[in-house]
């Protein structure tokens, strides 16, 4: 069995400063794992409810992050995250699925418009089981 994405979860972005913390949809019936941790499904992309900012965005194709770049004189300067998730969560579970969508795992990863890949760097029984 998989390990699935759940609420929780830390995630990376290639060309975010920190880290941010998962946040799944809580439905009704909706698969959750031990500890009641809330899984996703691979449609859970969006900003500051399911994927929170990363901090500060270093990408040059972040219009902001260009601009600002710009006016520094060519110094790169990041500017504040606002992710703008472009696909779901890939791959999906081949097992398991929520009102006919697959659940996303801990391998799954989605793409900003502004070129960052997000990743899960640590799933959440890996926290829990560090803080335990």
């Amino acid at each position: 069995m998989p390990e699935f994405l759940t609420t929780g979860c830390l995630l990376t972005c290639s060309f975010g400063l920190a880290p941010s913390v998962f946040v799944a949809e809580e439905l009704p019936g909706k698969p959750v794992i031990e500890g009641g941790f809330v899984t996703a499904t691979v449609a859970e992309i969006i900003p500051e409810d399911n994927v929170p900012s990363f901090a500060m965005c270093s990408s040059m194709e972040n219009p902001e992050v260009a601009a600002a770049t710009a006016a520094a004189e060519g110094v790169l300067t990041p500017m504040p995250c606002v992710p703008v998730i472009v696909d779901p969560w890939e791959p999906p579970s081949e097992l398991v699925s929520y009102d006919g969508l697959p659940l996303a795992t801990v391998e799954s990863k989605c793409l900003c418009a502004w070129g960052g890949e997000i990743a899960v760097d640590a799933p959440m029984e890996f926290i829990c089981a560090t803080q335990g």
